[in-house]
Parts: structure tokens; sequence; C-alpha cells
């Protein structure tokens, strides 16, 4: 199996990215590097950086999303952690043929281009994973 090349983002749902930004910003020292909405997974995705990692808060934009659900249930805090990798369909592949139960069978779109995929929490000790292959460059 081909390992994962690094640790992408660690995801956060939370209800308002705008009242996180002064703990993110101010407190931990993150650098603010804007917001993204991506309509299909209604979510605004808030991003912020510290070294080489970097923090997604997911806040819902409908209240039938995931993120919705999942902040109705569990409250504010960790949702996810993702890794980068190459050739997103193989890892997929890979991961199912060595019994990981997949969200996503194949890629969708993310935030920052990125295809992504999600494995199953209860396939991976509890934790929910993404997959993230980030857009080619020439």
């Amino acid at each position: 199996m081909v390992p994962v090349k690094s640790l992408n983002h660690l995801g956060i749902a939370v209800k308002s990215i705008d009242d996180h930004r002064p703990y993110y910003e101010e407190t931990l020292g993150a650098e603010f590097e804007g917001i993204e909405e991506v309509a299909d997974q209604k979510v605004r995705v808030g991003f912020f950086r510290i070294g080489d990692v970097r923090f997604e808060l997911l806040e819902p934009t409908d209240p039938t999303s995931t993120i919705a659900s999942f902040l109705e249930k569990r409250g504010e805090g960790m949702h996810h952690v993702a890794f980068t990798v190459d050739r997103i369909e193989d890892r997929i592949a890979e991961w199912k043929a060595a019994g990981l139960r997949m969200i996503d069978e194949t890629p969708r779109a993310g935030a920052h281009h990125m295809r992504i995929a999600f494995a199953h929490p209860k396939s991976t000790h509890g934790v929910l994973t993404e997959l993230c292959e980030p857009p080619s460059t020439p």
C-alpha cells in the first residue's frame, strides 16, 4: 500500500468562522488565508495556517448539511483529519481492498480545487479521514 504523503489539514466544525477567528489569529498566531464556499457540500471553509499545518474551520451554510448535522449531534470541535495523496483513485481502491469502508467511492471536488474522498470513521479507528489530491501543477 502506498503511504500518504503528508498531513494536509485538520477540519474543525464551528457554528461561526467569524466567532473563532480571534482565537486562531490572536491567541494562536495563525495566519488567516481566507474563506471559500463549497456550495455542493453546503459549507463555508475558513483557512488558517500555523507553520506547515493548515486548519479548516467548517461552517454550515444550510441546516441540511453534514456539518450542521455534526454540530447538532456533537457540538463544535474536531471533525476530520486530512492527508495529501497522489493518484487518489488508486488510494481509494487500495483502501477498499484493505477492507476500509469509504464514504466516497469516487473523488469529489473539495476546497482549494482539490479532489477529495472520505473514509468512514468506523473503519479508521473512530477518526473521519479525508484523502486530498491537490491540483496538478504544469
